[in-house]
C-alpha cells in the first residue's frame, strides 16, 4: 500500500506529517512524493488563513477526481479549528483534527476494508490534555533535527486562530525530550532545533521552564547545536536570557517574534508588548550573547486593519534599526473566526501588497548589509546540501546561508571557514587555515 502525504504550514505541521509518515511505515505502507499514484492521501492542512483552507479542499478534490478508488485524508489545524465547515467536505473519506494522530493508520485501515464508508473524528481540545508524543527518527533534511517540545497557545491575539486549532499549552516531558536528543544523536545528529506553537511557554503547565531544559539538553553527549524556534519578547526574562547565554551548544540565533514594528498596531493585534519593549529584549540578547555573535530574525504583518501610511512607516523604520537578518514580510490575510476579522478600518488588497513590497525591499537591503559586514569573520558551518562532489550549502551559528568548498568532507560534518562576499542568496566562504 502506498501513502502520500500534502502538507501545508509551518515546521510543526512539517515535524508532524514526517512522524505520521513513519507511523504509516510501521504499519507496512510505502510513502510516495505527493502528487505520485497512491492507495491512500493525506493532508495535513494548515488554517493560518483562508487560503489555507482553499489549498486544502483543492487538493483533496484533485486527489479524490484523479485517484477515485483511494481513501483521502482530511487532518490537522483546518478541521480542528472548524470542524462542521471541515466535516462537509465529501472528498475527504477520513476527517480527523490537530489531536490523537496516532490512531490515523488504524482509521485508514477501516475504510480501505470496508467497515466503515466515511470517518469524522474530530476531538475537542479539553483543559488538562496531555502532550501528544509523536517521536520521529529520520528527516528529510538528513543533518538537523526537528524536535517538537510544547503544543498550543493560551495567547488571544486578534488576528489568530491557532489557539482555536491547537488548544491550550501542552508541554512534553522532558524525559521523552532528552531520550529523543540521545537516539537523534546515536543517529547522526550534530544539530537539533527545539519546536512548539508557544516554544517559550514551555513548562508553564509542568512546573518547569525553557531554560531548564535548554540545560539539561546541552548535557546530552552528540548534539553539538541547539536552535530555538520562534520566541515571544514579552517571556523572556533577564534570568532566562543569562541562563541561555551561558550555554556554549545554544546557538545564537533567535527568531524572536514581532509582526508590527509600530506600537499603535502591536496594540491593536492584541500582542502584550510594544515596539520599544521589543527593542529592550533584542538588546539584551545581543548584550548577553555578543553584539557581533548574535542575530535576530521575525516576521512582520502589514496592512493590517487600522494601519496607517504612518504606522506602517514606524514599523518599517523599527525593522530596519533592528538590523535582522532575515525578515519574513506578510500582507494580513483576514481570517473567519478571528476577532481580526470584522475589525474597521480594513486596508484595500492592492495597499496591502503595495506595502508588503516596499517592506521586503527594505529588509532585504537591510540583509544585505548586515550579511556583508561578516565578510572576512571566522564561522562555523555545518555542511547540509552538496551541490557537487566538493562544494555544499549550510548554516553558521547565527544561521547565515553558506556555500562553501569542503574537500574530504560530507553532509552533517561541521567546518570551520572564514565568510566572504554575499551574491543575494547565500555567503561565499572558504575553509579556515589552522
Amino acid at each position: 500500500m502506498r501513502v502520500s502525504f500534502y502538507t501545508l504550514g509551518c515546521k510543526v505541521n512539517q515535524n508532524e506529517s514526517g512522524a505520521m509518515a513513519q507511523l504509516f511505515e510501521a504499519n507496512g505502507y510505502t510513502v510516495v512524493p505527493a502528487g505520485e499514484e497512491a492507495d491512500v492521501y493525506i493532508v495535513n492542512s494548515c488554517t493560518v488563513t483562508n487560503f489555507g483552507d482553499q489549498k486544502s479542499r483543492k487538493w483533496l478534490r484533485r486527489a479524490k477526481r484523479e485517484n477515485p478508488g483511494a481513501v483521502t485524508v482530511l487532518t490537522g489545524c483546518y478541521p480542528q479549528a472548524f470542524p462542521k465547515e471541515a466535516a462537509e467536505i465529501a472528498e475527504a473519506d477520513v476527517v480527523t483534527g490537530s489531536g490523537s494522530r496516532r490512531v490515523l493508520p488504524e482509521l485508514v485501515r477501516k475504510v480501505l476494508d470496508g467497515e466503515e464508508e466515511r470517518i469524522v473524528d474530530i476531538r475537542p481540545h479539553q483543559k488538562g490534555e496531555q502532550f501528544e508524543e509523536l517521536p520521529i527518527e529520520r528527516f528529510a533534511e538528513h543533518t538537523r533535527a526537528f524536535v517538537k517540545v510544547e503544543d498550543g497557545c493560551n495567547r488571544r491575539c486578534a488576528y489568530c486562530v491557532i489557539p482555536r486549532a491547537r488548544g491550550p499549552v501542552r508541554s512534553r516531558s522532558e524525559e521523552s525530550i532528552l531520550q529523543e536528543l540521545r537516539h537523534l544523536a546515536d543517529a547522526g545528529y550534530r544539530e537539533v532545533v527545539l519546536s512548539g506553537i508557544s516554544l517559550p511557554s514551555y513548562g508553564q503547565d509542568t512546573g518547569t521552564g525553557l531554560a531548564e531544559l535548554l540545560e539539561h539538553a546541552s548535557r546530552v553527549e552528540g548534539i553539538e547545536r541547539i536552535r530555538l524556534g520562534s520566541l515571544d519578547p514579552d517571556m523572556l526574562s533577564d534570568s532566562d536570557i543569562a541562563r541561555m547565554a551561558a550555554l556554549p551548544k545554544l546557538c545564537p540565533q533567535f527568531h524572536l517574534s514581532l509582526q508590527s514594528g509600530s506600537s499603535r498596531t502591536l496594540r491593536a493585534m492584541r500582542r502584550p508588548y510594544t515596539a520599544e519593549q521589543y527593542a529592550e529584549v533584542a538588546a539584551k540578547l545581543r548584550a548577553a550573547f555578543g553584539e557581533e555573535n548574535t542575530s535576530l530574525t521575525t516576521d512582520v504583518i502589514v496592512g493590517f486593519p487600522g494601519e496607517t501610511e504612518e504606522d506602517f512607516l514606524d514599523s518599517m523604520a523599527f525593522v530596519q534599526a533592528q538590523r535582522f537578518l532575515k525578515v519574513h514580510v506578510f500582507p494580513y490575510s483576514r481570517r473567519a473566526g478571528t476577532p481580526a476579522f470584522d475589525f474597521p478600518g480594513q486596508v484595500p488588497e492592492h495597499e496591502k501588497e503595495a506595502r508588503s513590497r516596499r517592506m521586503t525591499q527594505a529588509v532585504e537591503q537591510v540583509r544585505a548589509e548586515v550579511a556583508a559586514a561578516m565578510a572576512g569573520h571566522r564561522a562555523s558551518v555545518l555542511l547540509e546540501t552538496p551541490l557537487s562532489a566538493n562544494t555544499f550549502t549550510g548554516y553558521t551559528r547565527q544561521y547565515l546561508p553558506v556555500v562553501v568548498c569542503a574537500p574530504g568532507h560530507v553532509s552533517g560534518d561541521i567546518v570551520e571557514v572564514v565568510l566572504g562576499e554575499w551574491d543575494g542568496q547565500r555567503c561565499h566562504a572558504a575553509p579556515a587555515e589552522g
